[in-house]
Protein backbone atom coordinates (compact mmCIF):
# COMPACT_ATOMS: atom_id res chain seq x y z
CA UNK A 1 0.00 0.00 0.00
CA UNK A 2 1.27 3.47 -0.86
CA UNK A 3 2.17 5.87 1.94
CA UNK A 4 2.74 9.60 2.32
CA UNK A 5 4.75 11.51 4.91
CA UNK A 6 4.18 14.56 7.05
CA UNK A 7 7.69 15.25 8.26
CA UNK A 8 8.88 11.79 9.25
CA UNK A 9 5.37 10.54 10.10
CA UNK A 10 4.38 7.76 7.69
CA UNK A 11 0.68 7.60 6.79
CA UNK A 12 -1.03 5.06 4.49
CA UNK A 13 -2.73 6.68 1.48
CA UNK A 14 -6.23 5.45 2.30
CA UNK A 15 -8.46 7.80 4.33
CA UNK A 16 -7.93 9.87 7.47
CA UNK A 17 -10.46 11.01 10.07
CA UNK A 18 -11.15 14.75 9.97
CA UNK A 19 -11.09 16.84 13.14
CA UNK A 20 -14.66 17.56 14.24
CA UNK A 21 -15.49 19.60 17.32
CA UNK A 22 -17.87 17.88 19.76
CA UNK A 23 -17.74 14.73 17.63
CA UNK A 24 -14.21 13.39 17.21
CA UNK A 25 -13.45 12.85 20.89
CA UNK A 26 -11.07 10.13 22.02
CA UNK A 27 -13.67 7.33 21.93
CA UNK A 28 -14.75 8.34 18.43
CA UNK A 29 -11.16 8.52 17.20
CA UNK A 30 -10.41 5.10 18.67
CA UNK A 31 -13.40 3.58 16.90
CA UNK A 32 -12.30 5.03 13.57
CA UNK A 33 -8.64 4.10 14.00
CA UNK A 34 -9.60 0.55 14.97
CA UNK A 35 -11.68 0.45 11.80
CA UNK A 36 -8.72 1.36 9.63
CA UNK A 37 -8.42 5.16 9.53
CA UNK A 38 -4.94 6.07 8.32
CA UNK A 39 -4.54 9.13 10.55
CA UNK A 40 -6.66 11.31 12.81
CA UNK A 41 -6.69 14.82 14.25
CA UNK A 42 -7.91 15.83 17.70
CA UNK A 43 -10.77 18.19 18.44
CA UNK A 44 -9.79 21.86 18.47
CA UNK A 45 -7.73 22.89 21.49
CA UNK A 46 -7.86 26.52 22.53
CA UNK A 47 -4.39 28.07 22.48
CA UNK A 48 -5.34 30.52 25.24
CA UNK A 49 -7.05 27.82 27.26
CA UNK A 50 -3.91 25.71 27.11
CA UNK A 51 -1.60 28.58 28.03
CA UNK A 52 -3.82 29.64 30.93
CA UNK A 53 -3.88 26.10 32.34
CA UNK A 54 -7.47 25.13 31.53
CA UNK A 55 -7.96 21.51 32.62
CA UNK A 56 -10.28 20.59 29.76
CA UNK A 57 -7.79 21.93 27.21
CA UNK A 58 -5.00 19.94 28.83
CA UNK A 59 -7.09 16.75 28.84
CA UNK A 60 -7.71 17.14 25.11
CA UNK A 61 -3.95 16.94 24.55
CA UNK A 62 -3.76 13.36 25.81
CA UNK A 63 -3.50 10.89 22.95
CA UNK A 64 -3.25 7.11 23.40
CA UNK A 65 -1.04 4.74 21.42
CA UNK A 66 -4.11 3.23 19.73
CA UNK A 67 -4.93 6.60 18.14
CA UNK A 68 -1.57 6.96 16.41
CA UNK A 69 -0.73 8.53 14.07
CA UNK A 70 -2.65 11.48 15.48
CA UNK A 71 -2.20 15.26 15.36
CA UNK A 72 -3.19 17.74 18.04
CA UNK A 73 -5.13 20.67 16.61
CA UNK A 74 -4.79 24.20 17.95
CA UNK A 75 -6.95 27.22 17.26
CA UNK A 76 -6.42 30.88 18.07
CA UNK A 77 -6.06 34.32 16.53
CA UNK A 78 -3.04 35.58 18.50
CA UNK A 79 0.40 34.57 17.12
CA UNK A 80 2.07 34.95 20.53
CA UNK A 81 -0.43 32.68 22.26
CA UNK A 82 -0.25 30.15 19.43
CA UNK A 83 3.52 30.02 19.84
CA UNK A 84 3.24 29.63 23.60
CA UNK A 85 0.60 26.94 23.16
CA UNK A 86 2.81 25.05 20.71
CA UNK A 87 5.64 25.14 23.25
CA UNK A 88 3.23 23.86 25.89
CA UNK A 89 2.13 21.04 23.60
CA UNK A 90 5.71 19.77 23.45
CA UNK A 91 5.08 18.32 26.94
CA UNK A 92 2.66 15.84 25.30
CA UNK A 93 5.11 14.78 22.55
CA UNK A 94 2.67 15.19 19.62
CA UNK A 95 3.63 13.68 16.29
CA UNK A 96 2.09 16.66 14.48
CA UNK A 97 0.46 19.97 15.45
CA UNK A 98 -2.36 21.09 13.16
CA UNK A 99 -3.62 24.69 13.07
CA UNK A 100 -7.31 25.17 12.39
CA UNK A 101 -7.94 27.94 9.87
CA UNK A 102 -11.05 26.33 8.43
CA UNK A 103 -13.69 26.04 11.16
CA UNK A 104 -16.80 27.99 10.02
CA UNK A 105 -18.68 27.93 13.36
CA UNK A 106 -19.70 31.47 14.43
CA UNK A 107 -18.33 31.10 17.97
CA UNK A 108 -14.86 30.43 16.56
CA UNK A 109 -15.05 32.84 13.62
CA UNK A 110 -16.36 35.74 15.69
CA UNK A 111 -13.27 35.48 17.88
CA UNK A 112 -11.01 35.85 14.85
CA UNK A 113 -9.99 32.17 14.69
CA UNK A 114 -10.80 29.33 12.34
CA UNK A 115 -11.86 30.38 8.85
CA UNK A 116 -11.83 34.06 9.86
CA UNK A 117 -8.08 33.84 9.29
CA UNK A 118 -8.73 33.25 5.58
CA UNK A 119 -9.47 36.99 5.48
CA UNK A 120 -6.17 37.89 7.17
CA UNK A 121 -3.32 35.98 5.48
CA UNK A 122 -0.61 38.14 7.03
CA UNK A 123 -1.79 37.27 10.55
CA UNK A 124 -2.18 33.64 9.48
CA UNK A 125 1.45 33.61 8.27
CA UNK A 126 2.61 35.02 11.59
CA UNK A 127 0.63 32.39 13.48
CA UNK A 128 2.26 29.60 11.49
CA UNK A 129 5.75 31.06 11.95
CA UNK A 130 5.32 31.37 15.73
CA UNK A 131 3.86 27.88 16.00
CA UNK A 132 6.62 26.32 13.89
CA UNK A 133 9.30 28.20 15.86
CA UNK A 134 8.05 26.75 19.15
CA UNK A 135 6.97 23.27 18.09
CA UNK A 136 9.14 20.17 18.34
CA UNK A 137 7.23 18.43 15.52
CA UNK A 138 5.83 19.21 12.05
CA UNK A 139 3.09 21.85 11.89
CA UNK A 140 0.23 21.56 9.41
CA UNK A 141 -2.64 23.91 8.54
CA UNK A 142 -6.28 23.23 7.66
CA UNK A 143 -7.94 25.82 5.41
CA UNK A 144 -11.06 26.36 3.28
CA UNK A 145 -11.48 27.43 -0.32
CA UNK A 146 -11.91 30.99 0.90
CA UNK A 147 -14.20 33.20 2.96
CA UNK A 148 -16.96 33.43 0.33
CA UNK A 149 -17.50 33.04 -3.41
CA UNK A 150 -15.96 36.48 -4.00
CA UNK A 151 -12.73 35.69 -2.14
CA UNK A 152 -11.55 32.24 -3.22
CA UNK A 153 -7.95 32.57 -2.05
CA UNK A 154 -6.93 29.04 -1.08
CA UNK A 155 -4.06 28.85 -3.58
CA UNK A 156 -2.34 32.08 -2.51
CA UNK A 157 -3.14 31.34 1.13
CA UNK A 158 -1.61 27.85 0.89
CA UNK A 159 1.57 29.26 -0.67
CA UNK A 160 1.88 31.67 2.24
CA UNK A 161 1.39 28.84 4.75
CA UNK A 162 4.10 26.80 3.05
CA UNK A 163 6.50 29.76 3.09
CA UNK A 164 5.77 30.28 6.78
CA UNK A 165 6.84 26.70 7.53
CA UNK A 166 3.75 24.49 7.23
CA UNK A 167 4.68 20.85 6.58
CA UNK A 168 1.32 19.97 4.97
CA UNK A 169 -1.98 21.66 4.15
CA UNK A 170 -5.50 20.27 4.37
CA UNK A 171 -8.03 21.91 2.05
CA UNK A 172 -11.78 21.71 2.55
CA UNK A 173 -13.29 22.58 -0.81
CA UNK A 174 -16.04 24.88 0.53
CA UNK A 175 -15.99 28.53 1.50
CA UNK A 176 -16.81 29.66 5.00
CA UNK A 177 -20.09 31.12 3.77
CA UNK A 178 -21.14 27.71 2.46
CA UNK A 179 -20.59 26.14 5.88
CA UNK A 180 -21.46 22.50 5.00
CA UNK A 181 -24.02 23.20 2.27
CA UNK A 182 -23.64 22.75 -1.45
CA UNK A 183 -20.78 20.73 -2.89
CA UNK A 184 -17.08 20.92 -2.09
CA UNK A 185 -15.09 22.22 -5.08
CA UNK A 186 -12.39 19.69 -5.81
CA UNK A 187 -10.82 21.92 -8.45
CA UNK A 188 -9.65 24.19 -5.62
CA UNK A 189 -7.92 21.26 -3.94
CA UNK A 190 -6.25 20.36 -7.24
CA UNK A 191 -5.03 23.93 -7.75
CA UNK A 192 -3.54 24.03 -4.25
CA UNK A 193 -1.80 20.71 -4.87
CA UNK A 194 -0.27 22.08 -8.06
CA UNK A 195 0.84 25.29 -6.36
CA UNK A 196 2.74 23.96 -3.32
CA UNK A 197 5.46 21.38 -2.76
CA UNK A 198 4.29 20.17 0.67
CA UNK A 199 1.68 17.38 0.96
CA UNK A 200 -1.95 18.36 0.42
CA UNK A 201 -4.85 16.60 2.11
CA UNK A 202 -8.23 16.75 0.37
CA UNK A 203 -11.41 17.09 2.42
CA UNK A 204 -15.10 17.45 1.60
CA UNK A 205 -17.95 15.20 0.42
CA UNK A 206 -16.14 11.86 0.44
CA UNK A 207 -18.84 9.35 1.29
CA UNK A 208 -17.60 5.93 0.16
CA UNK A 209 -14.55 4.09 -1.24
CA UNK A 210 -15.31 5.00 -4.86
CA UNK A 211 -15.62 8.66 -3.94
CA UNK A 212 -12.35 8.46 -2.02
CA UNK A 213 -10.64 7.06 -5.11
CA UNK A 214 -12.20 9.84 -7.20
CA UNK A 215 -10.86 12.49 -4.81
CA UNK A 216 -7.33 11.16 -5.27
CA UNK A 217 -7.71 11.03 -9.06
CA UNK A 218 -9.44 14.39 -9.50
CA UNK A 219 -7.17 16.42 -7.21
CA UNK A 220 -3.84 14.61 -7.11
CA UNK A 221 -3.91 15.05 -3.33
CA UNK A 222 -1.55 13.10 -1.09
CA UNK A 223 -4.21 11.97 1.38
CA UNK A 224 -8.01 12.03 1.64
CA UNK A 225 -9.81 13.08 4.81
CA UNK A 226 -13.33 11.91 5.74
CA UNK A 227 -15.55 13.67 8.27
CA UNK A 228 -19.34 13.54 8.25
CA UNK A 229 -19.53 10.27 6.28
CA UNK A 230 -18.07 8.52 9.33
CA UNK A 231 -21.03 9.52 11.54
CA UNK A 232 -22.53 6.26 12.78
CA UNK A 233 -20.35 4.53 10.19
CA UNK A 234 -16.78 4.30 11.51
CA UNK A 235 -16.24 1.20 9.39
CA UNK A 236 -16.11 3.44 6.31
CA UNK A 237 -12.35 3.43 6.87
CA UNK A 238 -12.34 -0.38 6.76
CA UNK A 239 -14.31 -0.20 3.52
CA UNK A 240 -11.84 2.26 1.98
CA UNK A 241 -8.80 0.27 3.08
CA UNK A 242 -10.27 -3.01 1.78
CA UNK A 243 -11.16 -1.42 -1.56
CA UNK A 244 -7.69 0.05 -2.00
CA UNK A 245 -6.06 -3.28 -1.11
CA UNK A 246 -8.30 -5.57 -3.19
CA UNK A 247 -10.29 -3.44 -5.63
CA UNK A 248 -13.46 -4.93 -4.17
CA UNK A 249 -16.29 -3.30 -2.23
CA UNK A 250 -17.24 -4.86 1.09
CA UNK A 251 -20.85 -5.98 1.52
CA UNK A 252 -23.09 -3.97 3.83
CA UNK A 253 -22.56 -4.84 7.49
CA UNK A 254 -25.34 -6.88 9.13
CA UNK A 255 -27.44 -4.87 11.57
CA UNK A 256 -26.33 -7.05 14.49
CA UNK A 257 -22.69 -6.17 13.78
CA UNK A 258 -23.53 -2.49 13.43
CA UNK A 259 -25.26 -2.54 16.81
CA UNK A 260 -22.28 -4.24 18.44
CA UNK A 261 -20.00 -1.50 17.03
CA UNK A 262 -22.36 1.10 18.52
CA UNK A 263 -22.19 -0.65 21.91
CA UNK A 264 -18.39 -0.89 21.73
CA UNK A 265 -18.29 2.85 21.04
CA UNK A 266 -20.49 3.44 24.07
CA UNK A 267 -18.30 1.29 26.32
CA UNK A 268 -15.22 3.23 25.24
CA UNK A 269 -16.89 6.52 26.07
CA UNK A 270 -18.06 5.20 29.44
CA UNK A 271 -14.49 4.18 30.27
CA UNK A 272 -13.38 7.74 29.46
CA UNK A 273 -16.00 9.88 31.21
CA UNK A 274 -18.30 7.60 33.21
CA UNK A 275 -21.73 6.19 32.44
CA UNK A 276 -24.02 9.17 33.21
CA UNK A 277 -22.15 11.67 31.02
CA UNK A 278 -21.32 9.08 28.37
CA UNK A 279 -24.97 8.18 27.89
CA UNK A 280 -25.81 11.84 27.35
CA UNK A 281 -23.01 12.34 24.85
CA UNK A 282 -23.79 9.10 22.99
CA UNK A 283 -27.30 10.25 22.09
CA UNK A 284 -26.27 11.97 18.87
CA UNK A 285 -24.05 9.03 17.97
CA UNK A 286 -26.90 6.56 18.49
CA UNK A 287 -29.08 8.65 16.16
CA UNK A 288 -26.41 8.29 13.48
CA UNK A 289 -26.01 4.54 14.06
CA UNK A 290 -29.75 3.87 13.62
CA UNK A 291 -30.24 6.23 10.68
CA UNK A 292 -31.97 4.51 7.78
CA UNK A 293 -33.11 1.50 9.80
CA UNK A 294 -36.73 0.47 10.07
CA UNK A 295 -38.30 2.27 13.03
CA UNK A 296 -35.41 4.76 13.30
CA UNK A 297 -37.68 7.69 14.24
CA UNK A 298 -39.00 5.86 17.28
CA UNK A 299 -35.54 4.77 18.34
CA UNK A 300 -34.30 8.35 18.07
CA UNK A 301 -37.02 9.48 20.45
CA UNK A 302 -36.22 6.62 22.81
CA UNK A 303 -32.48 7.31 22.95
CA UNK A 304 -33.17 10.88 24.06
CA UNK A 305 -34.33 9.48 27.41
CA UNK A 306 -31.57 6.95 27.96
CA UNK A 307 -29.47 7.25 31.08
CA UNK A 308 -28.02 3.73 31.45
CA UNK A 309 -25.95 1.45 29.22
CA UNK A 310 -28.33 -1.45 29.90
CA UNK A 311 -31.12 0.51 28.21
CA UNK A 312 -29.03 0.85 25.08
CA UNK A 313 -28.17 -2.86 24.99
CA UNK A 314 -31.88 -3.67 25.19
CA UNK A 315 -32.66 -1.22 22.40
CA UNK A 316 -29.86 -2.64 20.24
CA UNK A 317 -31.30 -6.14 20.64
CA UNK A 318 -34.78 -4.92 19.64
CA UNK A 319 -33.38 -3.04 16.64
CA UNK A 320 -31.61 -6.19 15.46
CA UNK A 321 -34.72 -8.32 15.94
CA UNK A 322 -36.93 -5.86 14.04
CA UNK A 323 -34.55 -5.53 11.09
CA UNK A 324 -33.95 -9.27 10.81
CA UNK A 325 -37.62 -10.18 11.44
Amino acid sequence: MESMYIGNVKIPRTAALAPMASVADRAYRLMCMRSGAAYCVSEMISSKGLVYGDKKSAEMCRVTADEMPCALQLFGEDPEFMGRAAYKLNEYSPLIIDINMGCPVPKIVNGGSGSALMKDPLRAEEIVRETVKNAACPVTVKIRAGWDENSINAVDFAKRMEQAGAAAITVHGRTRRQMYSGRADRSIIREVKQAVSVPVIGNGDVSDPLDCKAMYEQTGCDLVMIGRASYGHPWIFEEVRHFFETGELLPEKPVAERMEIMLEHTRLLISEIGEPQAMKEMRHNVIWYVKGLHGAAGFRRECAEMTEYSQLTQMAARITEIQEG
